[in-house]
């Protein structure tokens, strides 16, 4: 009987044939070597879930179509012409199936980060519903424990991290003047192990023993002691970290091997080196938190003992090296969820400043700085760990040092700033709101370095408010400015400025009225991880609830200026913001393959305010060759940059 076209082609018919296969496979496997090691019973649902939650992502991988072209390359057979069916978006099919095009790609990073981003902060809400007043509400502390831990899990691996990658997919091979990414295809795949990392954690509620709740960190022996649900977030982890690390790679190879002629490192925006610092980040420490997750999984599955000292007889494992190799990798994530923001802000200043950068150079040695600094600071996470004491003054000493290139940006941006021709539309607001909020979150930051300070309040409500300053206040707030600035290119429609500045400032008070009180009730010794507290912090949290469910709220006015944008906006130009830098002088949105003619680099991208400054000139590269790098040139409006 032959196979139906519609299983045998990519899709989602043959991913969902592929999913059925891939339970059978681990089901068969798993019972084959209970069967052959003599364990009992045969069947144990447990175990077969445990490859399962392995093998059914890869099927699916392969029958959704991400690996057909390898898989058609190792079978020796010859080489097929590419007809680039799988490349560009022209319904919005396209966007629901595997695609090569890297803005396609980026859309599908950033609207399914959105989705978690939803997801994330509708368990804030019912932590927040909890937290209203003391004592038990309707979650059990178990369940509440699962909550804030799915919480910051989806928040973190599935939004911050990849929506960058998103808007980076989308803008920087055009910044660059390239027609796409090094590898289209790596990159596909990248986005989709995303998807299926989300799903994985969302469905640890409904396994034996309710999610994972260990928090974020999934500290061991806790993590190596939890029911079933602990393992969909140490696999979980494994997907999103793999997809991290192949996208980083892909944006190493495309920058360093795919700039337009005459574009030299220092002729690069800024948001491309903040990408290549972060990218360099990606692949030297994610690599720590996979190995982390994969100790745990041994232990877990096939009893090993890294990690778990203190739990019986003959176990001697050890859980400070957990907190070790795991924060080895999550300091550094810090800057992985900030250095592109700070690529996206220092865009949006010059360009609503009309004012080239301060300090071009020294914000890009600044990102490489934040690179190499950020792996000498972890154990500043460890202070009240047990960790030998003598690596508590070095480590404050270096968490107080790397403060400096990021003082360095900070300084730069205020430069860039004054005296400049200041347009306070939605995506300078957040952009300023950005300045102001993650300025806080640092000055709370070198509270935090201090070895007494951090020992008082370390498992407080303190942390929790710094935390959220950071990346609330940090990398969301340069997020939703780099939506906002980049939603014409990406969907060619403009969106309603007037929302979007009610967006800004509902979320903006709300933010601050929320985040800003557990300072306070921090200081005074309110515990953070608790699901009931002491009444004297009562008041305060009821108002913390309410002024979270005025942040969640908020929310809804940039999903509706979205999606009404997005079908109905007025058209928007190709250069709506009259910026220089070579994405804005294609047409909104740009072609399938970005560019008609490749583009020749001639100066910098930020000489506002430079009569006849140009950065880039659409001629042929060998009449372009006459136009010395950096001086001023008379192109026609259609050929060049201004």
């Amino acid at each position: 009987m032959p196979i139906p076209a519609k299983l045998r082609a990519p899709g989602w018919y043959r991913a969902a044939l592929f999913d059925v296969l891939g339970f059978g496979f681990a089901f068969g496997l798993t019972v084959l070597i209970r069967f052959l090691m003599h364990q009992h019973p045969v069947i144990d649902g447990h175990a077969i879930t445990i490859v399962a939650l392995i093998a059914v992502p890869l099927f699916f991988l392969v029958g959704i179509g991400t690996c057909d072209y390898w898989f058609y390359w190792a079978a020796g057979k010859p080489t097929r012409a590419e007809d680039h069916s799988a490349h560009g978006a022209h319904t919005w099919r396209d966007y629901f199936r595997v695609n090569t095009d890297h803005k396609v790609i980026g859309i599908q990073y950033v609207v399914t980060s959105f989705f978690f981003f939803l997801v994330g902060g509708l368990l804030a809400m019912v932590i927040r519903a909890q937290l209203s007043k003391p004592g038990m509400q309707f979650l059990t502390p178990e369940e509440y424990n699962g909550v804030f831990s799915v919480h910051a899990t989806v928040l973190i691996f599935l939004f911050v991290i990849p929506v960058f990658a998103g808007l980076a997919n989308y803008v920087l091979p055009l910044m660059i003047g390239a027609p796409d990414m090094a590898f289209p295809r790596l990159n596909a795949l990248s986005y989709w192990m995303l998807p299926l990392a989300g799903v994985m954690m969302l469905m640890s509620f409904l396994a034996p023993g309710g999610s994972f709740a260990s928090g974020w960190t999934a500290y061991a022996p806790l993590s190596t002691t939890m029911p079933l649900g602990q393992l969909f977030f140490t696999i979980a982890v494994q997907l999103a970290g793999a997809s991290s690390i192949a996208t980083a790679l892909n944006f190493l190879v495309t920058i360093i091997t795919m700039r337009a002629p005459g574009m030299s490192f220092f002729r690069m925006p800024l948001l491309v080196w903040a990408n290549f610092s972060t990218s360099l980040l990606v692949v030297i420490a994610t690599p720590f938190i996979a190995a982390s997750q994969f100790f745990v999984l041994l232990d877990t599955a096939l009893h090993f003992h890294f990690f778990d000292a203190f739990v019986g007889a003959d176990k001697n494992g050890n859980v400070i090296m957990y907190q070790h190799v795991f924060w080895f990798y999550s300091h550094p994530a810090v800057y992985i969820m900030i250095l592109p923001g700070f690529g996206i802000i220092s865009e949006i200043l010059a360009v609503k400043s009309r004012k080239p950068i301060f300090g071009y150079r020294m914000m890009a040695f600044s990102l490489l700085a934040i690179v190499v600094l950020g792996f000498t600071v972890w154990a500043h996470h460890m202070f009240v760990s047990g960790m030998a004491s003598w690596i508590r003054i070095p480590m404050m000493i270096t968490t107080a040092i790397i403060s400096i290139p990021t003082g360095i940006k900070v300084f730069s941006w205020l430069a860039t700033l004054w005296r400049g021709v200041l347009h306070m539309d939605t995506p300078m607001l957040w952009a300023l709101g950005f300045l102001t909020m993650f300025t806080l979150g640092g000055i709370s930051g070198i509270m935090l370095a201090m070895i007494p300070f951090d020992i008082h309040v370390s498992q407080t409500y303190f942390i929790v408010a710094h935390l959220h300053y950071v990346l609330f206040g940090g990398s969301v707030f340069t997020i939703f400015a780099g939506v906002y600035y980049w939603f014409p290119k990406m969907t060619g429609r403009m969106f309603d400025d007037r929302l979007g500045k009610w967006h800004f400032w509902t979320t903006f008070v709300f933010f601050n009225l929320t985040f800003a009180p557990m300072h306070l009730i921090g200081l005074q010794g309110m515990p953070r991880r608790v699901a009931e507290y002491a009444a004297k912090f009562a008041d305060w949290n009821l108002f913390i609830s309410f002024a979270s469910f005025g942040l969640g709220l908020s929310t809804l006015i940039f999903l509706y200026n979205m999606v009404a944008s997005w079908r109905g906006g007025p058209r928007a130009a190709a250069n709506p913001w009259r910026g220089m830098t070579l994405e804005w002088q294609v047409s909104s949105p740009p072609p399938i393959f970005n560019f008609d003619s490749v583009p020749t680099v001639v100066g910098g991208p930020y000489e506002y305010g430079v009569p006849g400054a140009v950065h880039g000139i659409f001629t042929p590269p060998v009449e372009a060759g006459a136009v010395a790098a950096g001086a001023s040139s008379a192109a026609p409006s259609q050929e060049s940059t201004r």
